[in-house]
């Protein structure tokens, strides 16, 4: 592996790079994480996951730091557990994304993802959903701003499907996509995991240069592009591997951990 100077920032998304696929962080990742964190440089979560899917992680590294999450449209602080910074998709904008989509891409299913909780319609059936929330009436999930709009096709690959989006919607929110099913996900226009990243980083006075970044989806990519150095995961999208100046070990593998461990000898 490559000699690399140890990096003032790491960066690493969480579901199917630094998680193990049965959603885990492994007592090897567990480790590699406090290295960071001994050495005195930031370690930052930049993941889709909403807050409240924040828990577990925020246990992994005792509360401290904060994570990027819905793609960088919202900033949560894991120690307080509160959000501290908000990029919301509008209410004019989210009804008219929506009334594009509905009109031209048959079989659409829609939800939201609130500052604070989650709506989803009754046709939006996908694993993970917070069993507690009901289906909500169409028009009331383009009643209030939110971080996430996500539009979901029964039979329609991801990679397909984000590029009709694009097409349709991409000059009103920022699309892309972090699984292999016929999800996209939408933000507000011009906001990603590397706007948020880029800003964070620039307050603590890092720059590009001093950061490495871990990766798997299309999602990850601005982020990718954003650092410094990039990694991805060797479980990732065709288009990741693609793009990144390094590829590690799958997430099953402890790849992230395997990279921190040279980093921060």
């Amino acid at each position: 592996m490559q000699s690399l100077p140890s990096p003032r920032l790491v960066a690493t998304d969480l579901d199917g790079t630094a998680l193990r696929t049965d959603g885990t962080v492994s007592p090897r990742t567990v480790a590699a994480f406090g290295k960071v964190e001994e050495s005195g440089a930031m370690l930052v979560f930049v993941t889709g996951r909403p807050p409240r899917w924040m828990g577990g992680v925020a246990g992994v590294v005792r509360h401290h730091g904060l994570a990027i999450c819905a793609n960088g449209a919202l900033i949560y602080d894991l120690h307080t557990e509160r959000i501290v910074e908000s990029h919301l998709i509008s209410v004019d904008v989210l009804e008219e994304v929506v009334a594009q989509l509905r009109a031209n891409v048959s079989e659409l299913a829609f939800s939201v993802e609130y500052e604070a909780g989650f709506a989803h319609e009754s046709d939006f059936r996908l694993g993970g959903l917070d069993r507690n929330l009901r289906a909500a009436r169409a028009d009331s999930l383009t009643s209030r701003p939110c971080a996430k709009l996500l539009a979901l096709h029964p039979g329609m690959g991801a990679d397909e499907l984000q590029a009709i989006v694009h097409e349709l919607v991409g000059h009103l929110v920022t699309a892309t996509h972090s699984s292999r099913r016929g999800l996209i996900e939408m933000s507000a226009h011009g906001v990603t995991k590397a706007t948020a990243l880029a800003a964070l980083a620039g307050q603590h006075e890092v720059k590009p240069a001093q950061a490495v970044a871990f990766g798997d989806m299309p999602n990850d990519l601005p982020m990718l592009s954003w650092a410094g150095t990039s990694y991805a995961v060797a479980n990732a999208h065709p288009d990741v591997l693609a793009a990144v100046d390094h590829v590690t070990a799958t997430n099953d593998d402890d790849g992230v951990a395997l990279v921190i461990e040279e980093l921060y000898r």
